[in-house]
């Protein structure tokens, strides 16, 4: 057994990905999500599968009792959680100067201070036992200015790799897992149209979780999968600021 994990956002995409693949290396887990029925069933077939124990939490991030739920599975020291993967999230289809303010701040409550609040609790109690683990799924989209989506994301970046050389010398690895497209329910939730987005750009999930785990092993503070978005990473950052401009106009 490798210990207790606990994953938000784990009911389909990259977040249902690390359920699958960690209670198959014998994770026990904590499954966190606003569906009730789709976290049941989850769990259901990961503890008859896999033989681990799985347990629910039914919560809304953007929210102080369901943040609070979150956070108290966190710090319970009787059963201890040694890797948190900060994976829930969602966009908005529009930019924002046009979107609805309350639908932004309602999407910075999930894609920041839902993080924010758990990586506090995580590294807290992990920092007192001397070892743990934390992912934050971030995106490529961290490296290239894309209205407020983009920028949640860069803070995540920022925030995980000063953690993980702040917190190393506590036995702490934290990263910051940035994949580029991945077949998941993301795009059909905002209502985006993936019709362009060529097929060489898509990642599937569960390949990716197996590479971000890997790096994680080897006490990287950013994986970002693929040779493709390690390259497109890596032209968002250097590149001449009008490259990367006019790139960044082309849409989400």
């Amino acid at each position: 057994m490798r210990g207790r994990a606990l994953i938000t956002g784990p009911t389909a995409g990259i977040g249902n990905a690390f359920a699958r693949e960690l209670a198959k290396r014998g994770h026990d887990l904590v499954l966190v999500a606003r569906d009730t029925a789709r976290l049941e069933k989850i769990a259901a077939e990961l503890r008859e599968k896999h033989g681990v124990a799985v347990d629910v939490i039914t919560a809304d991030l953007t929210t102080d009792d369901g943040l609070a739920a979150a956070v108290n599975a966190l710090t319970d020291t009787s059963h201890p959680v040694d890797l948190l993967v900060n994976n829930a999230g969602s966009s908005i289809a529009g930019w924002f100067g046009t979107t609805d303010i309350v639908e932004e701040d309602r999407h910075l409550d999930l894609m920041v201070r839902a993080p924010m609040h758990l990586m506090d609790a995580a590294i807290k109690a992990m920092a007192g036992r001397g070892h743990g683990e934390i992912i934050n799924v971030a995106s490529v989209a961290a490296f290239t200015p894309r209205g407020t989506y983009s920028a949640h994301k860069a803070w995540m970046v920022n925030l995980s790799r000063w953690a993980h050389m702040q917190y190393s010398d506590a036995g702490l690895t934290i990263m910051a897992l940035c994949p580029g497209f991945v077949r998941t329910e993301f795009h059909q939730r905002m209502g985006a149209d993936t019709s362009t987005i060529p097929r060489w750009m898509w990642l599937k999930a569960d390949k990716l979780v197996k590479a971000a785990l890997k790096d994680l092993d080897k006490g990287k503070s950013l994986s970002i999968p693929s040779v493709r978005y390690k390259v497109l990473a890596t032209i968002s950052q250097y590149a001449p600021k009008s490259v990367v401009m006019r790139a960044a106009k082309r849409g989400r």
